[in-house]
Order: structure tokens, then C-alpha cells, then sequence
């Protein structure tokens, strides 16, 4: 380009294709091939691209200065197609004042144009002589690197095509890479365009918004129609950054499931339902059906806290669930409450083991208050699901045992005085069968050892 200010509009680095034009076959006809849109006579005079015999522009384009540059390309042109382009109209302005002019077919001005690949720069000429541009971009490929040269050469027309073009077709991510190279070049309105597909409103929290609302959408209906809903967001998530954005999503959404579960317990114990006896065990037992459907969204929301590593929160309020711990163990000892709900024990022992096992696994370092309340307060309600269910199932079984196992590791990192106090109630995980705590000996151990400064184990606790 001549121009040094035009040079700022070229759009450089393209990687996308269009259609090849060697220039082995630049010999093209004497008039326009039969296919072609018809021309405007305002646009054009009697012959078409690349008539020598009515040219009277001759254009020569020159490969950027390389060690071994092919040989220039010479095209027979015409000023009223070249002239719409801005850029061709300020040039044959310039030149045809001064007569700069070759011999050829009657007298041609002679402009000499420096591109960097001759392939593009000879579509975006052809397309001066067509005031429809369908045919001639099939692909956003295409459509870029037209744009490329349209813009280098001020072609407007061409430019609002392949706008309209990029704006309505998909994009591959590295096509998406250069739409964002050339948007600095278009005009506001151009660019808006373009901008809107990849940058929404109210930028700074349109992802959080989203997050929220896919989060909502898994666990807002009813297992298992939103099992593969839950799925795909549980991806979504894994895949998504930055992770402060992640947790403050998870975050609201643990503190509204476990609100809501508090809320619905809350009813079971204090309904305000004015009526018969059947009217009001009606209302009960629904409120505490939709208490274990929403722990199983809470549950779900736990192990991804726990799984994207932003439990800190979720670990802190549940040490802060002192009430709601004992609205829990009494029912839990209610036989009504175990026979309406028989789920909702193993869903909150299960919540209460992932963010145990998050602290003794070093993955959230929660502070001693926080890892005191948290055993204090819910080691009663393992306890309690421990002696009403009998017999244990087999799976909770084991979740228990999993869920002693942690409290006992958690008690370990706490001051002598408080693991004092609270291995004592621990006594019970050892009621069942003695050989099976195995665990509760080796903290008892522990706890001796420390107390006597000696590295020796004791013999029994």
C-alpha cells in the first residue's frame, strides 16, 4: 500500500483460505465470463476485468520486497469499478492529474501496488467489477480474507458484506481469533455487530449470571430426568475459569440449598397448617419429602465445592449448623421422621463426610474453631444414625465407619484438652464389635502417647 495511514487498516498475519487464483491463469477473456452478475453502466464502460482492449488502468502488482520475489502480475482495469473503492478513488484523483501513463490498448495509467500475496488482492479487484457479492464468499474464510483487503483498499461495499456474512454464520475458534484482529479496523457500527456475539451485556457478570442459572437449572427438578442436566454442569464447571467465579456461584447456591432444607425441617417441627389431623401429617410428610429431594441438590453442590477445591465456605457454615444439627438428631430419633424420610440421614452424613474429609485431606485448611464445632456439633448426629438404624446397611456402614474415621483424624489436630473431651464421646463407634474400630484404638493411642511425651504406645486405652 502507498499510504502509510491505510497501512493501519490491513489486517496482517491472516491464516484463513479463499478461492486460489494463480497467477497462471490470469490470461483471463477479453469480456466478462457469462456467469457473472451484469455490471452497472455507471460502474462500468464496454468490457470486463482484465480487458486489454478497453483497459485504461494498468495495474501491476508486485510481491512485498523477498529474496527471490516472482514476477508481477499486470491487470487491464477500468477507473469507474476502481473508483469504488475509496482508496483507488483518491490515487486515480492523484495520478491522473499528474499523467502517469503505459502503452498498451490506448493510453492506461500506470499504478504499481505492493501486496503481500497476490491471491486475495485479485479476488477483492474482480469483485470492483460486481455489485453482488453472494457468489463470491461461501465460507467465513473467505469472508476474512476479502475483509483483509477490502479494508486495505477502503472497498465499503465489500466491507459491509462480509460483515453481514461473518455476523450470521458460526465461527471456528481461530476464525473467531481473526474477526477479533479485524474488528479495531471497522467502523463503530460494523464493529457493534461483530462485538455483540463476544461480548454480552454487562460483561463483567454475564458468566457468573450463566454459572448461576446452569447451576439452578440441575437442581431444580426431580431425579433422574436432571441426572445428565447434572452431568453436563458438573463439566461445565470443571472446564470453566477463573475459580473465584466458580466459588462465588457455588457458594450462593450451597447457602440458599441449605437454607431452604432448614426451612422445610422447620416446617415439619412447627407447621402452621390449620386443620385436621390428616391435613396436617399431609402437609409433613410432603415437607419432609421435598427435604430430602433438596439435600440431594445440596449433597450435589457439596461434592463440587469439594471437587473444584472452593469448600472453605461451605465448610465454615456447616460448622456453624449447631440448631439445625439438633433439629436433625432429634429427628433422626423420631421413628415418623425416619419412616417419611429414611434417605435424608445418609444424605446429610454424606454431605457432613465430604467437608470432613476436604479438612483432614488438607484441601481446605480450616481454622481450629472451625474444625472444633464441626466434629462437636455433628458427632451427636453420627451417633444417633448409628444406633436408630439397625440394621445398618451395608453402604452406610461403611459411611459411618468413613465418617469415624475422619472425626477421630480431625480430633487428632485439635489442642489435647478439647481431643480429651471429645474422644470420650467416640466411645460408642467401639459398642458395635471392638475388632471393628480399629481406628478409635489408634487414636486413643495417639492421645496417650501425647499425654506422657513418650513415642511408645500404650497397650490399651
Amino acid at each position: 500500500m502507498q499510504s502509510g495511514a491505510l497501512k493501519k487498516r490491513q489486517r496482517l498475519g491472516s491464516s484463513t483460505n479463499l478461492t486460489r487464483i494463480s497467477s497462471s491463469n490470469l490470461s483471463l477473456p477479453s469480456s466478462p465470463p457469462s456467469d457473472d452478475p451484469p455490471l452497472s453502466s455507471a460502474l462500468l464502460r464496454p468490457g470486463g476485468f482484465n480487458d486489454f482492449s478497453s483497459s485504461d488502468v494498468l495495474l501491476r502488482l508486485q510481491l512485498h520486497p523477498s529474496l527471490s520475489p516472482p514476477p508481477p502480475i499486470d491487470l487491464y482495469l477500468h477507473s469507474p469499478p476502481l473508483r469504488r473503492s475509496r482508496y483507488f478513488s483518491a490515487l486515480l484523483s492523484d495520478r491522473w492529474s499528474k499523467g502517469t501513463f503505459s502503452s498498451g490498448g490506448g493510453d492506461s495509467l500506470l499504478l504499481n501496488l505492493n501486496v503481500p500475496a497476490f491471491d486475495a488482492h485479485v479476488s477483492v479487484l474482480r469483485l470492483l467489477y460486481s455489485p453482488d457479492f453472494s457468489g463470491a464468499i461461501a465460507s467465513p474464510s473467505d469472508a476474512l480474507s476479502l475483509l483483509s483487503v477490502a479494508l486495505e483498499l477502503l472497498f465499503d461495499d465489500l466491507i459491509g458484506a462480509c460483515v453481514r456474512y461473518l455476523e450470521a454464520v458460526p465461527w471456528t475458534e481461530e476464525e473467531e481469533r481473526a474477526v477479533l484482529s479485524a474488528v479495531p479496523f471497522l467502523s463503530p457500527d460494523e464493529s457493534a455487530v461483530l462485538l455483540a456475539r463476544l461480548t454480552p451485556d454487562g460483561a463483567d457478570d454475564a458468566a457468573e449470571e450463566m454459572l448461576q442459572g446452569l447451576v439452578h437449572a440441575a437442581i431444580g427438578g426431580t431425579e433422574p430426568k436432571v441426572a445428565t442436566v447434572k452431568a453436563f454442569v458438573a463439566r461445565v464447571l470443571r472446564d470453566f475459569s477463573p475459580r473465584d467465579t466458580v466459588r462465588r456461584v457455588l457458594v450462593r447456591v450451597f447457602v440458599s440449598s441449605l437454607a431452604k432444607v432448614k426451612e422445610l425441617l422447620e416446617a415439619y417441627w412447627r407447621p402452621d397448617v390449620r386443620g385436621d389431623r390428616d391435613e396436617l401429617e399431609a402437609k409433613q410428610r410432603l415437607n419432609l419429602h421435598s427435604a430430602v429431594a433438596k439435600g440431594r441438590h445440596l449433597l450435589w453442590v457439596v461434592e463440587r465445592m469439594v471437587e473444584l477445591g472452593v469448600a472453605e465456605e461451605a465448610v465454615e457454615e456447616w460448622s456453624e449448623q449447631g440448631a439445625f444439627a439438633g433439629d436433625l438428631e432429634k429427628g433422626f430419633r423420631d421413628d415418623a421422621f425416619r419412616n417419611i424420610a429414611p434417605g435424608l440421614p445418609t444424605i446429610m452424613m454424606r454431605c457432613t463426610c465430604r467437608l470432613a474429609n476436604a479438612v483432614t485431606a488438607g484441601e481446605v485448611l480450616a481454622a481450629r474453631q472451625v474444625r472444633l464445632k464441626l466434629v462437636k456439633d455433628w458427632l451427636p448426629v453420627l451417633k444417633v444414625c448409628r444406633d436408630n438404624v439397625s440394621p445398618i446397611p451395608s453402604g452406610q456402614k461403611l459411611l459411618y465407619q468413613e465418617l469415624e474415621e475422619t472425626f477421630l483424624r480431625i480430633i487428632s489436630t485439635l489442642p489435647m484438652s478439647d481431643a480429651q473431651k471429645l474422644l470420650q464421646e467416640c466411645l460408642t463407634f467401639s459398642t458395635r464389635n471392638v475388632e471393628d474400630c480399629p481406628h478409635l484404638v489408634l487414636a486413643f493411642n495417639t492421645w496417650f502417647r501425647r499425654a506422657n511425651g513418650s513415642t511408645n504406645n500404650v497397650d490399651s486405652a
